[in-house]
């Protein structure tokens, strides 16, 4: 039986435009010289891209390189032509100064290739942390079918007979180094050992965590997000994820009539009772306003602080990708959201069906790892945005503060959640790694280490290294955390209770530039505040007298491009002129001769 598409698919104006049969012989001519025939390509089935975001520069997303034949597989099969095509690499752990300047990058080329060519959906291949929100960004903008296929985690790291998760084991290890512990070569095997196959980072970090913002958006196939990258679901999925695309072209199932503020709203959820990364609040804002859907920051607290840790799995618990993927993956957490009344039900899906129907019969397989409402590991484990004299913004995963942080900081009788500490200020982490050690500085329990220059523009791009640790003599006297403040990022996997993504940034005059070692910084979780206890009069003088924060030059084309054209971190970083392009497929672009 023929189908017909709900509209035309758009590949037609290439091959079978009956006005321009000189165009479309142009159009036609290249594509045969690699086995292509005109009846294929005329014959009104939808063209299907496949954005390859794996490579050797990638690995994290290598595994697509495989994945894809299965991909065309179910494409083929359900009666679609595939056509694969590379998208700009990103590595978060190799790419300097960061891999955050890709994001934005890839996103553009992505946003012409999906415009610029005869494609009528596509199938987004991710798996690194900014791999996710990029393709779904750009597929926001153009607004034709898309679906999500994540390359899924690595298989477990184990380490003489311990778990070692990826990225996490890092930070851990680190402090151990310091510490006098461990030494290099031990520090060196557990990272390696922490990387046992193909696939991204095996903890809840940023990959895992957008992976999984991805299927609670409803842009994957149920289960997609958690599956290890070397296991036979895996390939299955990509498959069934190929078969899903064609009836999602044929159907006209684009990301606008998916992504809602709801949808958002049920993302926000499953990335707190997850304990997800607090890079998902730069992303997530970036591709809700990619899809014009409004979200404002504090949505992160009025509709996800007050929510429980239900995920064991590193950073904020104790297991890594494999023992998630059994317990029931991302359909289990959104089970339990939804048994409390907690989920948007009536949100679509690439399925087709609901957000709510596709979860029935997903009650979690394994309690150790995916807790009930009733038994969480931590109450109230969301993002709590914070605000002050220092920032307009700034935002704390609640989830990864440990017992001893608690007892420290945040449990003086009558003050609890309040605490007071003096800032030692880093300009960057060079200056960090340069001086964290310096007695002079007289870092001790009650010191906040505070990073500026680490933003979207004082980078550039925003950088993952607020997460700083505290002195060498200070974690050897057992003190393995000090608070921390700044205005870049950290990684998703480390277990750090930061105030991060600080804006506006020191670099654009934000409060962080006049902030100086030495100043108390009170810090009330109760009310959401972070202030400075410096007197209004002298922070007016500072402003006028004393020299901006160092701003290293831009070292390349783009790093200039990118800081005068992206916004700050509490609004997603986004290059805010693209916001004005959205659903630009509804117009095919002219003839190119």
């Amino acid at each position: 039986m023929t189908k017909t598409p709900r509209r035309p698919f758009r590949s037609r104006d290439w091959f079978a435009a009956p006005e321009r049969s000189d165009m479309t012989a142009m159009y036609l001519e290249r594509f045969m010289n690699y086995g292509l025939t005109p009846e294929e390509l005329r014959s009104g089935r939808p063209i299907i891209g496949i954005a390859q975001t794996g490579s050797d520069l990638s690995p994290c997303n290598r595994i697509h390189l495989d994945l894809a034949r299965r991909v065309r597989d179910g494409i083929r099969d359900a009666g679609g032509i595939p056509m694969e095509f590379p998208v700009h690499p990103i590595f978060e752990n190799c790419r300097r100064p960061t891999a955050a300047l890709d994001r934005n990058l890839a996103y553009l080329g992505l946003v012409e290739i999906l415009y610029g060519y005869p494609i009528d959906a596509v199938v987004l291949t991710t798996g690194c942390d900014k791999t996710t929100p990029a393709g779904i960004m750009a597929a926001s903008t153009v607004d034709i079918p898309a679906i999500v296929l994540s390359g899924g985690p690595m298989l477990d790291g184990w380490h003489e007979g311990q778990l070692v998760g990826s990225g996490t084991v890092i930070w851990r290890s680190r402090r151990q180094l310091a510490a006098g512990e461990i030494d290099e070569e031990e520090f060196l095997q557990r990272a390696c050992n922490s990387a046992p196959s193909a696939g991204h980072c095996n903890t809840m970090g940023t990959a895992s965590t957008m992976n999984a913002v991805a299927e609670a958006l409803g842009l994957s196939l149920p289960g997609c997000a958690a599956i290890p990258a070397p296991y036979r679901e895996r390939g299955q999925m990509a498959y069934e994820t190929g078969r899903r695309i064609v009836d999602m072209a044929y159907e006209d199932l684009r990301p606008s009539r998916i992504l809602t503020r709801e949808s958002f709203l049920n993302a926000l959820s499953v990335i707190s009772v997850a304990g997800g990364s607090s890079n998902a609040q730069v992303h997530v804002m970036a591709m809700a306003r990619h899809a014009g859907v409004v979200l404002e920051a504090q949505d992160w607290t009025d509709h996800a602080y007050d929510l429980p840790l239900l995920l064991n799995m590193q950073p904020a618990g104790q297991f890594l990708g494999e023992r998630f993927f059994r317990a029931g993956g991302v359909p289990a957490l959104m089970w339990e959201l939804q048994q409390a009344g907690r989920l948007h039900n009536d949100c679509a899906s690439v399925t087709g069906k609901t957000i709510g129907d596709n979860l029935q019969g997903h009650e979690a397989r394994d309690r150790e790892v995916i807790r009930p409402f009733s038994a969480p590991l931590m109450e109230k484990a969301g993002f709590l945005v914070l605000s002050g004299n220092l920032f307009d913004f700034g935002i704390m995963k609640t989830s990864v503060i440990s017992p001893a942080f608690r007892e420290r900081y945040l449990s003086q009788p009558g003050r609890e959640g309040i605490f007071e500490a003096r800032a030692v200020v880093f300009e960057g982490a060079d200056d960090y790694h340069a001086r964290i050690n310096d007695p002079a500085l007289d870092i001790d329990e009650g010191c906040i280490l505070v990073m500026r220059g680490a933003g979207p523009i004082g980078w550039p791009g925003s950088a993952e290294v607020v997460n700083m640790q505290p002195p060498d003599a200070l974690i050897r006297r057992g003190i393995n955390t000090l608070p921390t403040l700044g205005d870049g990022r950290q990684s998703g996997t480390a277990d750090s209770p930061s105030i991060l993504n600080a804006s506006p940034e020191s670099a654009v005059g934000g409060g962080l530039s006049w902030l100086q070692s030495g100043d108390t910084v009170r810090i009330d979780l109760n009310t959401g505040r972070c202030d400075a206890l410096v007197a209004p009069e002298e922070i007016a003088r500072r402003k006028r007298e004393l020299p901006a924060p160092p701003v290293p030059a831009s070292q390349s084309p783009w790093e200039a491009l990118y800081r005068e054209k992206t916004g700050q971190l509490a609004d997603g970083a986004t290059l805010d002129f693209a916001l004005a392009f959205q659903r630009i497929s509804e117009k095919t672009p002219r003839h190119n001769h």
